[in-house]
């Protein structure tokens, strides 16, 4: 089997926020793309918090979140995979983890998420991401439940 993914197809998808859920979706998604070879792109959302809304967010605010957002991705992926993959992208966005990876899941060949991400109450089977997700997403989905769970 060739580890050098299709650039031709289209990518895996997985959502990632840090929680265990999360780092084990990753996990997943780039075996997953090894096999069916493919890329990954793991995208992590992130918001203004609430606080900041109402009042002019300066620039350098939103900039900053940016950079934070995309540096705490990075840091995740080497934590889960290690040096990272050629054929993996890491991309955090801006807006709401539910609808960002339902609009990535157009161009998907798979949607992957975990089961509960960082704001999950506890005792929960499937977070609210995960079940907008499987609701609407565009391309089949994958939740994958951390095994402490």
């Amino acid at each position: 089997m060739s580890e050098t993914p299709n650039t031709q197809t289209q990518p895996v998808v997985v959502g990632v926020d840090g929680s265990e859920a999360s780092k084990d979706a990753l996990r997943w998604a780039v075996r997953q793309a090894v096999l069916v070879g493919a890329e990954v792109h793991a995208i992590y959302a992130w918001r203004v918090p609430n606080t900041f809304y109402g009042g002019g967010v300066p620039s350098v605010l939103e900039r900053d979140l940016s950079h934070d957002s995309q540096t705490e991705l990075d840091e995740i992926i080497t934590e889960v995979v290690g040096e990272r993959p050629a054929h993996l992208v890491a991309k955090a966005v801006e807006g709401h983890a539910a609808p960002t990876l339902v609009d990535a899941s157009e161009y998907a060949q798979l949607l992957v998420v975990g089961s509960r991400g960082r704001g999950a109450f506890a005792g929960m089977l499937l977070g609210s991401i995960s079940d907008y997700c499987v609701s609407h997403a565009a391309c089949p989905v994958v939740v994958v439940r951390h095994h402490g769970e």
